[in-house]
């Protein structure tokens, strides 16, 4: 399987974009087991989060990636803001979630870095991913309890099926139906970076995510690339 099969497009109608994003995939994963303890990266993270409080993520970042979410009728606060700022409250609060390693990698990756992320199983998302803004009445399921998001106007990825573009996932909550499961084995992740932020920061995130998919999930193989690879094709 080669670099050039997985792919991030954008919509046309997305112009100009908000974001400069990275997507992120790793091969031949271990199977995804829940979380037991705190590995050791994770750890050394809330450690420095906690000595430096809500500063860890500057407030301008977090105004920027606030930026890229606000458009039409979606506004990023209250339980609608960034996944990364999620993050950063659990950290501060001891309530940092511990789920598989994929996810936790993802998670830790979105506190260090103050950019939000979303990562799928690839056998369920594919490996051709698009963003685009949400339309009026889309919606999707969120968690196992049923409880789902309205994506009006929202940031989305949308994975290619039967023929046409489906939500699944946002910087604020992913779907149900592409989610890290136990029989996973190839991943693929989208950080979502201000459209401002400098190509060589990004690329620095998506390197730090594909090195940590190596090191806590086993990865036989990992690839990344900042940007979109051009307009969808039908």
């Amino acid at each position: 399987m080669t670099e050039t099969a997985y792919r991030l497009e954008s919509d046309p109608s997305l112009t100009p974009s908000p974001v400069l994003p990275a997507l992120i995939w790793a091969e031949g994963i271990d199977p995804p087991a829940p979380t037991e303890g705190t590995p050791e990266a994770l750890a050394e993270l809330l450690a420095r989060v906690r000595s430096a409080g809500e500063a860890f993520v500057p407030q301008e970042m977090r105004r920027r990636v606030r930026g890229t979410l606000r458009h039409g009728v979606y506004k990023p606060s209250g339980r609608g803001k960034p996944a990364s700022e999620f993050l950063l409250r659990a950290a501060l609060s001891d309530a940092f979630p511990r789920v598989n390693r994929p996810v936790d990698v993802n998670n830790l990756v979105s506190l260090e870095s103050g950019l939000p992320g979303s990562i799928f199983d690839a056998a369920l998302s594919g490996r051709r991913l698009l963003i685009r803004r949400g339309a009026p009445g889309e919606s999707y399921v969120f968690n196992p309890s049923g409880q789902s998001i309205d994506l009006q106007d929202l940031l989305l990825v949308c994975r290619f099926t039967d023929g046409a573009w489906e939500p699944c996932g946002n910087p604020v909550k992913d779907s149900m139906e592409t989610k890290i499961r136990p029989e996973t084995r190839d991943v693929v992740a989208v950080l979502y970076a201000p459209a401002d932020e400098p190509v060589e920061s990004v690329e620095r995130w998506a390197g730090r995510y594909a090195e940590l998919l190596v090191r806590h999930c086993g990865a036989e193989r990992v690839g990344r690339h900042v940007g979109f690879d051009g307009s969808p094709r039908p």
